[in-house]
């Protein structure tokens, strides 16, 4: 043998470094993938949202002018739904002019 080929005890070594270093890879890896165990969700206490004089008057003076005449509030009631905000993107959406372009 030439002086320049390894020689078996050599490649043994760097065949358990090897093993060794995927190993720890595959450890790595597995922990990445199962990610840190989930906490019990602890629901959140509802925030209580204080209306005050001036969101009231804002509130009516929208309706006033919406209706066309000073409305009588007995009772303001928010309502947390998705479908305002999800109508609202529909109604942007639908205001684009879309060219006749093929895709």
């Amino acid at each position: 043998m030439s002086a320049s080929s390894p020689d078996l005890a050599e490649i043994a070594a760097s065949i358990s470094a090897l093993r060794t270093e995927m190993a720890d890879i595959r450890a790595r890896l597995t922990a990445l993938e199962v990610g840190p165990k989930p906490q019990a969700a602890v629901p959140a206490a509802p925030k209580k949202i204080v209306l005050d004089e001036e969101l009231i008057a804002v509130i009516s003076a929208a309706v006033a002018a919406y209706l066309g005449k000073k409305p009588h509030i007995r009772q303001i009631q928010l309502i947390g739904s998705p479908a305002w905000g999800m109508q609202g993107r529909v109604t942007i959406q639908a205001s684009h002019v879309l060219s006749g372009a093929s895709f």
